[in-house]
């Protein structure tokens, strides 16, 4: 993929799970392209279950491997149409599905010093910082570009508020609600 200057095309890479998060960044991942003149990279990791290490102990049968490859395709193509529609992200894009850990593959596909790379900061809690790896985490640690860590919607958080309150069964209190509206 060359320019017409014989220069390579500037891109933006960007990690896509289907995660509100990932959304967030990949929305954002289009204006940076579209402000920079760059393509668009969404590039969606998977590994088998139980990753690759137990996938080389025990090795799946390729018809398995060829529908978690499927899955992983249609996963990303729905997070596209979530995000773009049938507008499209108004830039050059190629999307990618990669197989491997998604840090490890973002920071592989996003190998030129001019290159962005965009993921999603994830959640803030000292809990989930602790217990689950961080592609974000692992692409700002080693990464060899630039990278826009994007911090969440502030719809997830009201999502996940509801949520909590839907797993306690407690009741909504719409006054506070029209209020935040309010004054929001």
């Amino acid at each position: 993929m060359v320019a017409s200057d014989g220069l390579a095309a500037a891109r933006v890479v960007v990690g896509v799970s289907g995660s509100l998060g990932s959304l967030t960044a990949l929305s954002r991942a289009a204006e940076e392209a579209r402000r920079r003149q760059a393509q668009l990279w969404p590039v969606l990791a998977w590994e088998p279950p139980g990753g690759d290490v137990a996938a080389r102990r025990n090795p799946a049968p390729s018809v398995l491997v060829d529908e978690w490859q499927r899955l992983a395709r249609e996963r990303l193509l729905t997070a596209l149409d979530d995000v773009f529609g049938d507008a499209g992200p108004g830039v050059g894009m190629h999307a990618l599905v990669a197989r491997g850990t998604p840090g490890l593959a973002l920071v592989e596909i996003a190998d030129r010093e001019s290159d962005l790379l965009v993921v999603g900061a994830g959640r803030r809690s000292a809990w989930h910082r602790a217990c689950s790896r961080s592609a974000g985490r692992y692409c700002l640690a080693h990464a060899g570009c630039p990278v826009l860590a994007v911090p969440p919607s502030p719809l997830e958080s009201e999502l996940a508020a509801v949520h909590r309150r839907n797993a306690w069964r407690l009741r909504l209190d719409t006054r506070e609600l029209n209020r935040r509206l309010r004054t929001g």
